[in-house]
């Protein structure tokens, strides 16, 4: 879904500045209009929905558009996506030889 994002490479570059410094508990409530920050799942959703809207803002150039709130929900968006690959466990890889997947 994030890997399938097709967007400027400026606005990007200027995104993965921030994502080390990203601080969700900050961020979340500010960018979703919410007193608590969501569970990474949703936020992802809902960060998604607002960058799909935001991205047909600066295509139509829309006078409310604002690059900066594209950076930063970007940057969480890079955020929730590290945090969520930090939360699954590791698979193990299949193991196959001559008598078939062990």
């Amino acid at each position: 879904m994030i890997a399938g994002l097709k967007r400027p490479r400026l606005l990007v570059r200027a995104a993965r500045f921030g994502v080390d410094d990203y601080d969700r508990a900050q961020r979340l409530p500010r960018l979703l209009d919410r007193s608590v920050a969501p569970g990474t799942g949703e936020a992802i959703l809902l960060l998604l929905e607002r960058e799909a809207d935001l991205d047909l803002a600066r295509r139509t150039r829309s006078p409310d558009y604002a690059v900066s709130r594209h950076v930063d929900v970007l940057i969480a968006l890079m955020g929730e996506a590290r945090a969520l690959r930090h939360m699954r466990p590791a698979v193990a890889p299949l193991r196959t030889g001559p008598e078939g997947i062990r």
